[in-house]
This record gives structure tokens, sequence and C-alpha cells, in this order.
């Protein structure tokens, strides 16, 4: 899009046509986000109100002077005076989740999720090790079969597991085994990933967790952490039915 927009605003510059692009500076209330977060991310997001109002006052500018220009959404409309944008909050009160693509770069305001705001190496305590000692029984060869790669989770300052559902079949904080996809996320949103509470996609998208390595392959994320809840919850039950 970016080199449309620069290749475009040169090609029509002589014609006096005005061609620039648009970004959300929030997740926006749409079908998609609807989607991929359910209700939480949708209570996170801006309305496309937004958008549609910065769309328009780029529109009506001169498009000899103005061109070429990549813009956010609230700066735009900043820009033509607005100064209550908790008018287009789909969910006032609830913090909002800065948009996943324009990176750590963009100043995230202080009404915005801290989740979405991403920093490695915040602690939610040492109960990830007796976590993934729960998982350790659960990797089966139907679960290894299904998954079939190596994953690692990142959760900074050296806390690094590594997931082997391809060859060995182990969990570990000490293997060296190169991942076929990292995760980095904080041990808080990970509990709530394993726990059901949110979504790996929401989390992604969201900016509360980063993806290095094949996405396709981080996709089963979401499939393998339900199956493994679900294995969980089973013995759970059949260890209070027993007693």
């Amino acid at each position: 899009m970016s080199m449309c927009v620069l290749g475009m605003a040169e090609e029509f510059r002589d014609y006096k046509i005005g061609v620039n692009a648009i970004w959300p500076a929030t997740a926006i209330a749409t079908a998609a986000i609807e989607l991929i977060g359910g209700d939480s991310m949708m209570n996170s997001s801006r309305t496309p109100a937004i958008m549609a109002d910065a769309a328009y006052a780029m529109l009506i500018r001169d498009p000899t002077k103005f061109t070429g220009n990549f813009c956010i959404d609230e700066e735009i409309v900043t820009e033509e005076g607005v100064t209550d944008l908790e008018q287009y909050h789909n969910c006032p009160g609830t913090p909002l989740s800065p948009d996943f693509f324009l990176g750590d770069a963009y100043p995230v305001p202080e009404s915005y999720s801290s989740d979405g705001d991403f920093s490695l190496g915040k602690k939610a305590g040492s109960g990830i090790g007796a976590m993934m000692s729960k998982f350790r029984p659960l990797m089966t060869p139907e679960i290894m079969h299904k998954t079939a790669i190596v994953f690692a989770v990142d959760f900074g300052e050296g806390e690094k597991w590594t997931f082997d559902m391809k060859n060995k079949g182990t969990i570990s904080d000490n293997d060296d085994t190169e991942a076929d996809v990292t995760f980095q996320m904080t041990e808080e949103v990970f509990i709530k990933i394993i726990k059901g509470e949110l979504q790996s996609t929401g989390a992604f998208m969201s900016g509360q967790m980063k993806i290095q390595g094949n996405l396709m392959e981080a996709m089963k994320l979401e499939g393998l952490f339900k199956q493994m809840r679900t294995k969980l919850n089973n013995r759970r039950n059949n260890r209070s039915e027993i007693h």
C-alpha cells in the first residue's frame, strides 16, 4: 500500500489528484475484529466513524498541497479540531487496544490498554514451571501428530520454554532445538490464553503477543492449547469423581 501511494501520488500530481493513505491508531470495531477477538476486542475498539471522519477530512483538502501522505485517523481528526476522541469509543471506559500494524514507534496514549503496550519481562510469579509440568503428560502421540511443530514461548529475561511436538514430545526451558515459530508474550498473557480467557489471535492482533517464524504454523497454537485445556479439565473432573 505504501509503495502504491507514493507511486500514484507522483503519477497523478500533474492532474491535481491527491493520493494518500490512512491507518487507524486503534483497533476498529468491524466484523473482522469481532471474529478474531470477540466481545473483548470489540469493547476495546473505536467505531468506524473515526475512519470515516478522517477520510472525509483528507478528501476535501487541496490535492495540490496534500498528497503522498501516510496518515493516522486520530491525528487527522485532531488537526480538524476534534478534541473529544471518546465519542468514537465503541465501549467508553474500556482501555483501547492499539493497532498492531503501527508498531512500537507510534506513541501509545495512557487510555490504551496496558496489556497492548507490549513489554518483555513482565512477571506473573513463578507458576509457569508448575503449569508446564502439568502439560508434559498431555504430550500424547495424538496431539503430536496433529501439531507436528516445534514452538517456543519467550517470556523475556532469559525465560524461554520449548514445546517439541515434532520429534521428542517434550516441554523444556533448556532445549536448544530450533523452533519453527516463537511466541513472545508476558506470563500474564500466556496464562489468559491457557485458561481460555484470551484467544491467541486476539492477543496477536492487539499487540499483546508477537510472533517470529512460520505464521501458518503459529495458527495451530489455539487448537493445541484448547486440546490441552480440555484434557486438563477432564483429568481434574476424574480426580474429583474418585474423591
